[in-house]
């Protein structure tokens, strides 16, 4: 299969995008800044929550001991604030920056840590638990803890109004790791149509997640219809293989000649299976005469290998399309490659086709001493009929008698001793008829 996932590149770039702080230090709606005690207050008509200056002083000195890499320091700052007795508004933004530290220096399991007491904090803005959740979906998809990121993606899409493609292919991914492949076509096709809707990229793996799962599932017409988009907006080899092979298993042989034959013409197929497929696939269409151009060419360019069973599979395409004279040679190349006596029986009978009687009798003969025919009997009745037509009628009648030994070939056999035996008493009649003749006109010469 084509799909592949690794969860820990998959998710890993990019992954705090809806959540990163760079220390904006106010980041709610009506969140003010932390104000000097000199200023008078500003009216509004929100009450807005605000950072204490020792709070805001502190994530300050934070935030630049990150700029500098000292990143033991300003997790030392971080952790001091959270041992303090700050206001859950000021909670929530220490534990949002701790969550960036620990991910930041790879310690992910730290930054759930933080990310869940966050989300826990009752008092939290909605807005902000949202974009945590789904964070932390994204951080349990990257440990491999998917069962955790399937639930937390569905309390994120349970409150998320339009949501984008992106957060439906994370669940679809997810539910490829559980094997639960019956639960990852919607969200694909979701995430699909959201992507048309804006106007946004669609990308080429959300079609392989969804041709993963079809197949999963075995619903290959659903295979089918996801490799044809995937062939017409990405075209590969690999597409052009997986349809026709899908073709296979719907069994609708007509689209699967076509597939292959249009990645032939390209010149897409390549190798010897593919090629010798192709050709088959011609034979099965009943079209021998392009099967043998395939394999003829593909033998003669090297890229199929001059293997017994492949002239044969040759000798069968130009036996097929009639054209036993260039069958001939490739039977005799198959014949000479293989201790089976097959081969050369076939090789016989074409022969016998194109009225080359000696070289039938032995290419028969040679099928006999090989053995391992089938039918012996089959080959003796072709040997019996082109001795018969080599005018070797004794040997004929007896090669007919062994074949009539055989229950299947017996009738045939003692048909053509029949006719053997007329022939054999027209030609005595014939014989003593022009031995009278002879009688006759030595007589009339004695008399004159």
């Amino acid at each position: 299969m084509m799909f592949s996932l690794t969860p820990r590149k998959r998710f890993g770039a990019g992954l705090l995008g809806t959540l990163a702080l760079t220390l904006t230090l106010g980041l709610t709606s009506g969140t003010a800044l932390a104000q000097d005690d000199d200023e008078p207050p500003q009216r509004q008509t929100k009450k807005a929550e605000a950072l204490s200056k020792p709070v805001y002083d502190k994530l300050t000195k934070a935030q630049e001991a990150i700029d500098e890499k000292d990143v033991p320091g300003a997790r030392r700052i971080i952790d001091g604030m959270l041992a303090d007795d700050i206001t859950d508004f000021e909670r929530t933004n220490v534990l949002n920056f701790k969550g960036f530290i620990e991910y930041s220096s790879g310690n992910t399991d730290a930054a759930i840590r933080a990310y869940e007491q966050l989300v826990a904090i009752p008092s939290v803005e909605p807005q902000m638990r949202l974009q945590t959740i789904y964070t932390l979906a994204q951080l349990h998809a990257t440990e491999e803890r998917y069962d955790r990121t399937i639930t937390l993606l569905n309390e994120w899409f349970a409150a998320t109004t339009n949501p984008a493609p992106e957060p439906y292919v994370l669940l679809a991914q997810a539910c490829a790791q559980t094997a639960q492949f019956d639960k990852m076509i919607a969200p694909l096709d979701a995430a699909i149509a959201e992507a048309k809707e804006r106007g946004t990229t669609i990308r080429e793996d959300w079609y392989n997640l969804k041709y993963y799962a079809c197949y999963q599932l075995e619903r290959y017409t659903c295979v089918r219809d996801t490799l044809k988009i995937l062939l017409v907006t990405w075209p590969k080899k690999s597409y052009w293989m997986a349809l026709g092979g899908i073709f296979s298993e719907l069994d609708q042989e007509k689209e699967m000649l076509a597939v292959y034959e249009a990645a032939y013409t390209q010149g897409i197929l390549t190798s010897e299976s593919e090629l010798v497929t192709m050709a088959q696939l011609y034979l099965q269409g009943e079209i021998p005469y392009k099967a043998a151009k395939v394999l003829e060419e593909g033998m003669d360019s090297g890229a199929i290998s001059q293997e017994a069973k492949n002239y044969r599979l040759l000798s069968q395409a130009w036996t097929l399309a009639a054209e036993d004279d260039k069958a001939i040679p490739a039977l005799r190349e198959a014949a000479r490659r293989t201790s089976d006596g097959d081969l050369d029986a076939r090789l016989a009978i074409a022969y016998l086709n194109t009225e080359q009687y000696a070289e039938c009798v032995d290419s028969g003969r040679e099928g006999l001493r090989k053995g391992g025919l089938q039918n012996p009997s089959d080959s003796q009745i072709t040997i019996g009929m082109c001795l018969y037509n080599l005018d070797r009628l004794s040997d004929a009648k007896n090669t007919f008698r062994q074949a009539a030994r055989s229950d299947r070939s017996r009738n045939l056999a003692q048909q053509w001793i029949k006719v053997i035996t007329s022939d054999e008493a027209r030609l005595e009649q014939l014989r003593l008829a022009r031995q009278q003749v002879r009688r006759n006109r030595e007589e009339d010469s004695a008399d004159d």
